[in-house]
């Protein structure tokens, strides 16, 4: 790839800038200044982003302790507001840094170098790690870039060296800008719970980001996959790898998992730790459906059962990925393209949550 020589003298992007807590009237398509890659850092011109829900919970101050209910009822209330509610324990890390360039997820070239970079990363087509482990892996402490500073909604985003993972391989912008986020939160559960071949597997949520990666991804390690979705998203969710599927809303059986992934909480939660048989694994990294859980720790702790929680990444899981692309291992499923500048429609569709595989926004 060569590199348009005028995109090294640009002074400013388009990038949407998330200015505080609230509804979609808070996010604005602006010109604001490119950044300058300090030492150890590197400039990208960002050729695809991911929509996630952690941008929209982050928008909506979501993760403080304040809030009671799902992603929609969040959503609902912040639009119906008559004053917006800024919350100091909103994001990832307590405060959320506003104005923000938001954007978790990050395909695109390098294209500027701060002292002290391997030269070799110039003109390199990249996935950025978004959750960076600055204190090493022997710490749970973590950044997150488009949560602690400004992400990839944008035409360039500068990240640390350390965290920019070349690939090489013919997927489009697209399809890499679909990966960080999802396929790495997915990926950190599976290796959390030490899925194998032959575990038995629940996924919840599994039309979706993350739940589609974690299907695919548990598929990979050769993991019997019982996915929960919609009836209509039944056969997609099928062509991912998953042997079974049951609609959303019914019962899961009892002690017949030995691994349940789950982002999406809610009233489902007692009845997906239930599934779990003794000795197995809970395994979340979300709570779309609702936060606040109900649990009978009898059927915790008589069974056995390992509850495990997943923030950060552990340091095998971004180069696993690259490995398994690389490799042909796994591929996403790209639902629908936007320009950057219709952010505000992709996720109003993405909140509809109609659509199976990722939404993916083009500077």
């Amino acid at each position: 790839m060569t590199l348009d020589p005028d995109h090294l003298a640009v002074s400013d992007m388009l990038a949407a800038v998330t200015t505080g807590n609230g509804g979609f009237e808070m996010i604005e398509i602006r010109r604001v200044p490119v950044p300058v890659p300090s030492a150890g850092e590197v400039r990208i011109r960002v050729l695809a982003a991911g929509v996630n829900n952690t941008e929209i919970n982050t928008r909506l101050g979501w993760y403080s302790e304040t809030v009671r209910g799902s992603t929609d009822d969040a959503a609902s209330a912040a639009s119906d507001a008559e004053e917006v509610v800024q919350r100091k324990d909103g994001g990832w890390n307590a405060a959320t840094p506003w104005p923000l360039i938001q954007g978790t997820d990050c395909c695109g070239i390098v294209d500027q170098l701060g002292d002290n970079v391997d030269p070799l990363l110039l003109e390199r087509r990249v996935i950025v790690r978004a959750c960076m482990r600055a204190d090493g892996f022997d710490s749970m402490d973590h950044i997150w870039m488009a949560s602690d500073f400004d992400g990839a909604f944008a035409e360039y985003v500068k990240v640390p060296a350390s965290e920019v993972f070349p690939v090489d391989c013919d997927w489009s912008d697209a399809e890499l800008g679909a990966i960080p986020c999802a396929y790495a939160t997915a990926e950190n559960m599976l290796h959390r719970a030490d899925v194998g071949a032959g575990d038995r597997v629940l996924v919840t949520g599994a039309s979706g980001g993350t739940g589609s990666a974690s299907v695919q991804l548990a598929a990979r390690r050769g993991a019997h996959i019982t996915a929960m979705a919609s009836p209509s998203k039944c056969d997609e969710v099928l062509a991912f790898g998953a042997h079974d599927v049951i609609a959303r809303g019914e019962t899961p059986v009892p002690r017949s998992f030995d691994v349940v992934i789950d982002n999406v909480a809610g009233p489902g939660f007692s009845e997906a730790v239930n599934a779990v048989r003794p000795g197995g694994a809970f395994v979340t990294s979300g709570a779309i459906a609702g936060p606040i859980v109900e649990l009978d720790l009898r059927t915790l702790y008589l069974r056995d059962v390992r509850l495990i929680g997943c923030t950060a990444w552990d340091e095998d899981v971004f180069p696993n990925l690259v490995g398994y692309i690389e490799r042909g291992e796994i591929r996403p499923h790209v639902a629908k393209t936007f320009p950057l500048t219709e952010i505000v429609a992709a996720q109003q569709e993405f909140l509809d949550k109609r659509h199976v595989g990722k939404f993916v926004l083009i500077p």
